[in-house]
């Protein structure tokens, strides 16, 4: 088999949700109510166009052949990127950096007031955020 899938196309995309509703144009043509069941919208700024997945509801008996690109992808619970995200810090350069913070302040709570605000600004600063 030599066929290589083309490229994704760009479409025009719009989408109106409320609350457990969602109208979505595709083109400017409206999808059937109840198709979609979902939607994830992905942008990186630095990468171009924003990532449009629909998540569908598909009619019994369906069945696709063919060529396709396939991800999958498994959500992380906000947990789970929570412990990711702490299992990556190390604890003492984390109490240095609390410690020596210019608005430590002192008093009760201030140890954890000050590696908490340290933790956000890590956080923020994966994320390509301001600290």
């Amino acid at each position: 088999m030599t066929d290589q899938p083309t490229e994704p196309q760009a479409h025009g995309l719009r989408i109106n949700a409320q609350p457990g509703h969602a109208d979505i144009r595709i083109d400017n043509e409206l999808l059937p109510p109840g198709t979609v069941t979902g939607y994830t919208l992905q942008h990186d700024i630095a990468g171009g166009l924003p990532l449009a997945v629909l998540h569908t509801r598909q009619p019994d008996g369906l069945v696709f052949e063919g060529l396709a690109r396939v991800a999958v992808g498994v959500a992380k619970s906000p947990a789970a990127l929570i412990i990711e995200f702490l299992n990556a810090i190390d604890p003492e350069h984390l109490d240095q950096q609390a410690l020596n913070r210019s608005d430590y302040g002192g008093g009760p709570g201030a140890t954890a007031r000050a590696m908490l605000t340290t933790l956000k600004e890590h956080a923020r600063a994966l994320e390509g955020g301001t600290r």
